[in-house]
This record gives C-alpha cells, structure tokens and sequence, in this order.
C-alpha cells in the first residue's frame, strides 16, 4: 500500500501496517526539523501546548521522545479542549519562552488571542506552531474570538510554522527529467483553474515509486528465478510479496518533492520553516531529513528583539554597589576632617603649657582628637564593599569597622565626660578635702570605659561573629531593554542575634550620654570658662543624640539602597565628630588669641535688677520680684557707693603703711600665725548669705589644700642677706601675702557692697578683727572660687 497523503503518525506502526508506504512525511517527521531548529538557536528550555485530538497528543508524544536525552528540558506540557487560556496563563507562570503547539486553525486563534491577553509575544516569546494550515487561515475564524484583528495580528507576528515541503526548491533534473520549478508549470498549466493541493507533487512521485519498484522486482525475478515472472502475482503469494517489500525500501531517486527514500516504509523528506512577518507567511528555512542538515535562508528569521528570545528568563545577579564619585566625595570630605582633627591636636600641644589649655587637661583633649579620628577613619571603612574587596575581605572588614567606630566613639566621649566628671568632683563635692585628681585617674576612667566595649566586642566576636550575607531582591527589568532579568543582591554585615548585641551596645552608649549630661547639668554653674565645658558637652550630647537616631532609622529604612544607606552613615559621623571637636576647640582657639587671661578667672557678680539669686532651692524670677525688694536694693547701692568712697581714702593710708613695711622687712617679724587666722576668718565672714554655703565652702576647701607656710619658721641666716637676691624666699612671699591680701580684701569687698573699711587693718590687733566686731545685717560679701 502506498500513500502520497496520509500524515497521521498512527500509520508509522509497522506491527499494525507492515506493508504500508506514504511518500509524503508524517506529521512527526516535524519533530527532528525542529530539534534541529532548538539546537540551532540554544534552546534548551521548552513548553508544549497540545489540542486534545489523538493526531496531536500523538506527534507531542513522539515529540517527548525525540528531545529526551538530547539535553532540551520540556518544563511543561499543557493541552486543552475547548478553552486554552488557562493553559497559556500556568505556561506563562512557569515562564516558558519556547512554546511547541499542536493545534488546529480554530483553536490557534483562541490559542493567540490568549496570548495577547497574557502579553505572551513579542521578543521575549517564540510560538513554533503547525504549518500546514491554509492560506490566510486566520481570517476564517477571527469572528469566533473575542479579540479584536490587530491584537490577533500582534501575537502571531513571527510565530514559526513547520511543514512537509509540496515541492524541492532545488534546480536538479527529475527522475522523469524534468525540474521541480518545470514540473510545477506544466502541472498549473494541466490543472486550470481547479484547486491546487499541496500533495500533487508527492502523488506524482508515488506512480514514480511504483514503477521503480515493479522494475526492480522484475530484475531481480529475471536475475534469480527465471521460471517465475511478475504477471504471477497473487495476494497469497507471499514470496513475491516479500520481493516487492525490500524493492520498494531500497527505492531512491530524486522527484519533485526532494529525495525520495524510505525508513521503514516512512519518508525521509524534506521540511520547511516558514515564519509569519506582515501578515504573510515567508519561508524562512529547510530541514533535509535524509542529510539531516538545517539550512536558514540569508538569515531571513526576524525576531521581535535584538536577538533571538531566551528560553527562560536569564537572571542575571547584580551586586547594588557604593558609587565610586558618591564615595570619593565623601572619602574627601572625611579627609578635611582628619585635616581639621590634626590642626586642633598640632595647637593642643603646642599650647599645651598656656594656662588655658592646661587648666583644659590637654591629655583627655587628644584622647577626644584620638577618638573622632578613629570615627572618621570608619567611614573608609564603611564605603568598601564587594565591588572594592573580595568576600573574605568583606566580611574582616565587617568586624574591623565596628570595633574602630566603637572604640573611637567611646574614646572620644569618654575623654569628654572625664574631664566634666573631675570639675564635677572639685566644685561639688564639698567633703573632698586635700586631693587631688590627677590625669592618670582620667586615664583610668576612660580605659575602664573602653574595657567594657572591648569585653562586648569578644564576646561578640567570640559568640556571634558578624558574617558577610547576600540579600535577594526581586527581579528587575534591564536597563538596557535586553531579554534578561536583574535579580539585585545586596551584601550585609549580619549575624544570627543581631538584634540582641546591637542592644547592648546601644544601651551602653546611651548611658553613657545620660551619664555626660548629668555631669554636664551639675557643672553648669562653674564660673571658670577654661574647667567648664557643660554648655559645649550638652550641645555635643544633643547634636550626636538626635543625628544618632534619625541616621539609625534612616539607614534601617534604606538598607536596600547601598548609596543612600552609606551616604547618611557617613554624613552622620561625619557631623558629629566635627560639630564635637569644633565645640571643644574652637572655644579655646577663639579665647587663646582674644583674652587668655579672662578664661582662667571667675566671673565677677553684677548685681542687677534681673539678678537671679545662685542656689536653686532659693531661686525666684525676676518678674516676682516686688516693688519693696527694688526699693531696698536701691538703698544698697547707695550706701555702697558711700562705703567705697571712704575706703578710698583707707586705701591711700595702706599704700603708704606698705611703702614703708617695704623698707623695713625686719619689723614684720611681729607678724604670727594668729594674723593669717584671723585673715582667713575675715575671708569666711559668717554674715554670707544662706545662698553661698557652697561657694564657703569653695574657698575652704581651696585654703585647705593650700595651707601657709609657718612664718616663725624662717631661717634667721636667711633674713640679713640682701632682700633683693632673696626676693623669692618662703619669708618674702609670706610677707607679701600678708600685705597684699588685706589690700585685696579691702578693694574687692566695697565693690559688692561688703564691710565698713575700718574694720579691717593688717596693723590692728587680733581682737579688733571682723568675727569679734558687729557688721550690720545689710551688708552681705560673697565670695566665689578663689
């Protein structure tokens, strides 16, 4: 039997239809040509989409076949039968790009139709569909749909069909002599107007294929058996049968349609690849089965993009790095920091012997430069990531710049709360009597500060080591419009209980800053501009406090964008450790080259109308004070103008006593250690108001730590050298102090409305001093911090 039109696959049974032959190519002929076509464009990821009719669930099963083990994964099989759109959309889901399709021309509108909806065409996709539908088959079933022509359009541009070929397009004379292109002329010219079918040329070469084959039958009953001849045929002669079995698989010869050669009774023909472009089908290539060879016609394929669709979507990972012009900008700016750090550190030791800077301790000051160096150093750190350094260097460095910020912060800060807490312990409390506290304490102090933060860091380091993490994010489309995926993967320094240890550190370093502000709060009243820095501490507590928090939420909020994450990270250190050195120096730089002086003495009181008093227990507005306090105060300031007229004219008579003391150093000999008694009570006056107990207390603990010298101890040798070799002697200085402090006393007390002058002279008597005489209760002295 010998068939020029029958493609279904189920003929192909040689158990069923062993004596069945077809010169036109089943329909799973199709499926080498398009292994062939998959092969020649890398796709090695496929879906199938497959009508439920035993003709095509028969060529997808042959389908199955041919591309198992030839490294072409089939990712999913889909079929349908009425309704396809359910099938494209789990297609489309499991982002199958290749798509092979089995179906008629009704259902491959709705198969398009669908997807359209579901976007699945253009460059991303290519359908590979059947090619022997009819010409213009689509417009035969648009009104069957619900899409509309053009969208049809859209999806089936540059859809690939794939078909036997009607006709070799090769120029190679026939076994009848005549070309395929002079056949196909002759055979229009025969036919007329009557349709054309697709499969003449194929029934042509079957009357071919029969003649060869009784004519090789023949010869071979001549050459072997010359008693038998083919006229004795019969249908139960089964030898002949069997003669006429092998002649038809041995018969080859070129025909109109290609090559004509059999396979177990199956043609090896010849397949065409035509590909829809502008609404007409154009045939794009040939696949010859015999040769087993795939031949693209002048690369006439168009595809939709650049380049031929992807089989599945390339994801392509990309490290979302620090910018390199965001990160030298901020390197530079880090840079003049570190400038400005070493400039305060070059004028700390330089004037490291000025009076300001040492009252200052210029040791806890370089401790502080120390600690925002460090803080700015990080930020190098902070900047470097996978882009800069490979993984294992990436994840030291998660380690490195934590201890660095941690340490540079508490260094700093420390430094600063040491110094505050030493004027706190001075002027505060009251009981301290005869000690001194000494840099090395402070030393200690921040050393005992960074002993906490080096044990948290090891046993951080030790328990829960940070490690270097990749965080995934969604997929992105490219940039640059190619058929690819940017999967964005950002890197992180993290460990399993991050949360906890960052816990621990934040609240250390929060009580460490309540700690500063206390002592900031209680050393605000310090009169001496050089020991007190609480106002500075405070606005640096402040400024940190708050950059700290916002920078912290913020960066936790843009832990996905590296640029902006580094970007406050970095803005953040950078602002605080510059607004704190500038609040610690520039004071300092500004007072040194203005009045150096001033910033070592205390603060002389004015008494005002809008004077507040200083002990805050007793402490009233101004606004309350009432009109009998004004007038009262007013008589004050009178009478004290009228007490420092008289003391004056005292201070004329004292000048010339001096003069004249001066003369005749031995006629102080008289001067015991009762007068300095009786100097310091004149000091201590008990009629101080009940506000300045502390400042009292102040000026004891001062005379206290600095106790005089015993005047009757000198050294008689010593008095009858010449007073002006021996102008710095302990005798000497005593006995100007002897002579200078009343002279002090009485011009100081007068301007803040003190005691008569005439009761207080260094020629008086013990019993005439001021514990033993009356002093009206409206005259007050204060006294602070000598």
């Amino acid at each position: 039997q010998l068939s020029f039109a029958a493609t279904t696959p189920e003929l192909a049974d040689k158990k069923k239809y062993p004596y069945f032959f077809r010169t036109v190519p089943s329909d799973n002929a199709v499926n080498p040509a398009i292994l062939k076509l998959l092969k020649h464009y890398h796709w090695k990821r496929v879906g199938t989409l497959t009508q439920d009719v035993q003709r095509f669930s028969e060529v997808r099963n042959d389908l199955t076949g041919v591309l198992y083990g030839e490294d072409i994964e089939i990712s999913d099989t889909e079929s349908f039968s009425n309704d396809p759109c359910t099938s494209v959309k789990k297609l489309k889901g499991n982002d199958v790009r290749i798509i092979l399709g089995q179906f008629d021309e009704e259902m491959a509108v709705k198969v398009f139709c669908c997807a359209y909806d579901e976007e699945m065409y253009g460059s991303k996709y290519q359908w590979i569909i059947p090619g022997w539908y009819e010409n213009l088959w689509w417009e035969s079933w648009i009104n069957s749909s619900q899409c509309l022509s053009k969208n049809l359009l859209a999806a089936m541009e540059g859809y690939i069909g794939v078909d036997f070929e009607p006709l070799s397009s090769k120029t190679n004379k026939t076994i009848s002599g005549r070309t395929p292109q002079q056949y196909e002329k002759e055979y229009n010219a025969k036919r007329g107007d009557g349709q054309s079918s697709k499969f003449h040329g194929y029934a042509y070469d079957g009357i071919w294929v029969i003649a060869r084959t009784l004519q090789r039958a023949m010869n071979y009953l001549n050459s072997t058996n010359k008693h038998q001849k083919i006229e004795d045929f019969n249908y139960t002669n089964h030898k002949l049968g069997k003669i006429f079995l092998n002649a038809m698989n041995e018969t080859r010869f070129f025909g109109v349609t290609g090559e004509v050669v059999f396979r177990n009774g199956e043609r090896m023909g010849t397949i065409k690849f035509t590909q829809f472009q502008e609404q007409k089908e154009v045939k794009v290539g040939e696949y010859n089965a015999v040769d087993d060879k795939l031949v693209i016609i002048n690369n006439s394929i168009r595809f939709q993009g650049l380049e031929p669709p992807k089989d599945k979507t390339i994801i392509q990972e990309e490290l979302r790095k620090i910018s390199l012009p965001l990160y030298s900008i901020l390197s530079a700016l880090t840079i003049l920091g570190m400038i400005m750090a070493s400039a305060f550190l070059f004028f700390n030791i330089k004037n490291r012997n000025q009076k300001l800077i040492k009252m200052s301790s210029p040791y806890m000051n370089n401790l502080i430069i120390l600690g925002g160096m460090l803080s700015y150093a990080s930020i190098f750190l902070f900047g470097l990531d996978g882009s800069f350094v490979s993984e294992k260097t990436f994840e030291t460095l998660c380690t490195v710049r934590t201890w660095i910020l941690t340490v540079g912060y508490t260094t700093a800060f420390g430094a600063m709360f040491a110094k505050t807490w030493r004027v706190h312990a001075i002027f505060k409390n009251v009981k301290m009597k005869k000690k001194i506290i000494k840099d090395q304490k402070l030393l200690g102090i921040v050393g005992g500060m960074l002993l906490i933060d080096l044990c948290i860091l090891i046993c951080w380091q030790v328990v829960d080591p940070l490690r270097r993490t990749v965080e995934k994010y969604n997929m992105e489309p490219d940039p640059a419009g190619r058929d690819i995926s940017i999967r964005p993967i950002l890197e992180h320094c993290e460990n399993t209980h991050m949360t906890i240890w960052l816990g621990i550190v934040y609240a250390y370093k929060g009580l460490l800053m309540l700690f500063g502000c206390f002592l900031a709060w209680e050393t605000r009243n310090v009169s001496i501009p050089a020991l007190n820095d609480s106002k500075y501490i405070g606005m640096s507590v402040y400024n940190v406090g708050i950059m700290c928090i916002i920078g912290a939420a913020v960066s936790f909020l843009t832990r996905d964008q590296p640029n902006v994450q580094f970007c406050i990270v970095a803005l953040v250190i950078i602002f605080c450790s510059t607004i704190t050195l500038c609040l610690v120096f520039v004071p300092k730089l500004i007072t040194l080259r203005t009045n150096p002086d001033a910033a070592t003495q205390n603060r002389r009181f004015q008494f005002t109308q809008n004077q507040k008093k200083e002990d805050s227990k007793t402490s009233t507005s101004v606004t309350s004070v009432n009109q009998a306090s004004t007038s009262r105060l007013e008589g004050l300031q009178s009478e004290n103008h009228r007490l420092r007229m008289k003391i004056t004219e005292l201070d004329k008579d004292l000048e010339e006593v001096t003069m004249q003391l001066q003369d005749t150093p031995e006629k102080t000999t008289y001067i015991k250690q009762n007068h300095y008694q009786d100097l310091n009570d004149i000091l201590s006056i008990r009629n101080f108001t009940d506000s300045k107990d502390g400042e009292k207390a102040i000026l004891k603990n001062h005379l206290d730590q600095n106790p005089p010298a015993q005047w009757g101890s000198s050294d008689p040798c010593r008095t009858s050298k010449d007073p002006i070799e021996d102008i710095n002697s302990p005798e000497h200085i005593q006995r100007r102090l002897s002579l200078q402090l009343p002279i002090l006393h009485h011009a100081y007390l007068p301007s803040i409305g003190g005691v008569d002058a005439s009761c207080a002279s260094p020629c008086v008597s013990p019993s005439a001093s001021p514990r033993h005489r009356h002093v009206p209760p409206s005259f007050r002295v204060m006294v602070s911090g000598l």
